[in-house]
C-alpha cells in the first residue's frame, strides 16, 4: 500500500501575495505585471509535478475565466513553454523550460552535492528520504531516496512546490529562519494553508515551537493522513533547504523518530562540508547581499 498527497481540490493563489480574486478584478496587466502572470500559470501547470493537468484543473486551481486560461496555455504551448499530450489533453511543462534549466543547472547543483547523503539515510532507514529547497514562501522537492521497506509513504513527487511549513521538509526550514522572517511567511501564505488538512496559522506556530525545542521537525498525518516525517534544516546560519525522512505513521514513534533525526542530522553535517560555495545560489535575496 502507497500512500499518496491527495491534490487540493479548491483554487489556490498564483503567488504567495497574490490571491486570484485580484488577478480578475485588476485592469489588464502590462509589463512586469504579465510577466507575474505567465510565471503564475507555469507554477499552476508544474503543482500537480510530472502528471500534468487538464484545462478545468488550470481554472480551477488558478481561478482565472476558462477564456484567459486558454489563451494563456495556447500561447505558452506555441513558445515550449507547456506542451499538451494530444491522448491526454494534459498540459504538462514544456521543452524549453528543459533546455532552459540545463543550462541553468550547474549553478543549481544542490541535489546532486545531497545525492550521496540521501541514499545513505534511505540505507540506514530503509524509508523514503526527501530533498526539499526554499523557493521564497515556498519549498520544493528537488530529490528523492527509496528506502527497502516495502510499505513507502509517497507522499510527494520531484517538483511539487507547497507553502513552505507544510510537510516536514518544509517546517524544518521555516521554524530555523529568523522570528520575524517566520512570522512574514506564515502570514503570506495564510489563505493557501487550509487546503492543507489541519495546517493554520495557529498549527503552524505551535509545531514550529515544537521543532526548535527539538532540533527537528516532526508531523504525523498532517499534510498526508497515515504517514508521518521528520526534517532536519541546512545549513544552520542560512537554511536554504532540508532533508526528511516518511514512513507510515507506525515506523515514527517516538524512540525511533529521534534515530532517524540523529541519522539525518549527521548526513547533513556531511553536506554542509560541501557547500561554502554552492549555498549562496540558493538563498535569499538578502542572503545573498550579506554573502556578497
Amino acid at each position: 500500500m502507497e500512500t499518496k498527497n491527495r491534490p487540493a481540490k479548491t483554487k489556490i493563489a498564483l503567488s504567495a501575495t497574490t490571491a486570484p480574486a485580484d488577478l480578475e478584478e485588476a485592469p489588464p496587466r502590462t509589463g512586469t505585471q504579465s510577466i507575474e502572470r505567465v510565471v503564475g500559470m507555469l507554477r499552476v501547470v508544474a503543482s500537480r509535478g510530472r502528471r500534468g493537468m487538464r484545462i478545468a484543473d488550470v481554472v480551477s486551481v488558478s481561478g482565472l475565466p476558462m477564456s484567459t486560461c486558454f489563451r494563456m496555455l495556447q500561447r505558452l504551448e506555441l513558445e515550449g513553454l507547456v506542451s499538451r499530450d494530444a491522448l491526454t489533453r494534459k498540459y504538462h511543462l514544456g521543452p524549453l523550460l528543459y533546455e532552459l534549466g540545463m543550462l541553468a543547472q550547474p549553478r543549481y547543483r544542490l541535489s546532486e552535492l545531497c545525492e550521496q547523503a540521501l541514499h545513505t539515510i534511505a540505507e540506514q532507514t530503509q524509508d523514503t528520504v526527501y530533498l526539499s529547497e526554499r523557493r521564497g514562501a515556498e519549498s520544493i522537492c528537488t530529490s528523492r531516496a527509496l528506502g527497502d521497506y516495502p510499505i513507502k509513504a509517497l507522499t510527494l513527487d520531484v517538483g511539487i512546490r507547497r507553502p513552505m511549513g507544510v510537510g516536514a521538509g518544509g517546517l524544518a526550514i521555516l521554524s530555523a529562519l529568523p522570528q520575524a522572517e517566520t512570522e512574514q511567511i506564515v502570514e503570506a501564505n495564510g489563505a493557501r494553508y487550509a487546503k492543507f488538512g489541519a495546517f493554520d496559522p495557529g498549527f503552524l506556530h505551535a509545531a514550529i515551537a515544537e521543532t526548535r525545542a527539538r532540533g527537528y521537525s516532526f508531523l504525523d498525518s498532517a499534510a498526508t493522513p497515515g504517514s508521518a516525517a521528520v526534517g532536519v534544516a541546512f545549513p544552520p546560519d542560512n537554511p536554504i533547504a532540508a532533508v526528511s525522512v516518511a514512513a507510515i505513521s507506525a515506523r515514527l514513534g517516538p524512540k525511533r523518530r529521534a534515530e532517524v533525526a540523529r541519522i539525518i542530522q549527521q548526513q547533513v553535517l556531511a553536506i554542509c562540508a560541501l557547500l561554502p560555495s554552492t549555498a549562496v545560489a540558493g538563498a535569499t535575496p538578502s542572503a545573498r547581499r550579506k554573502a556578497g
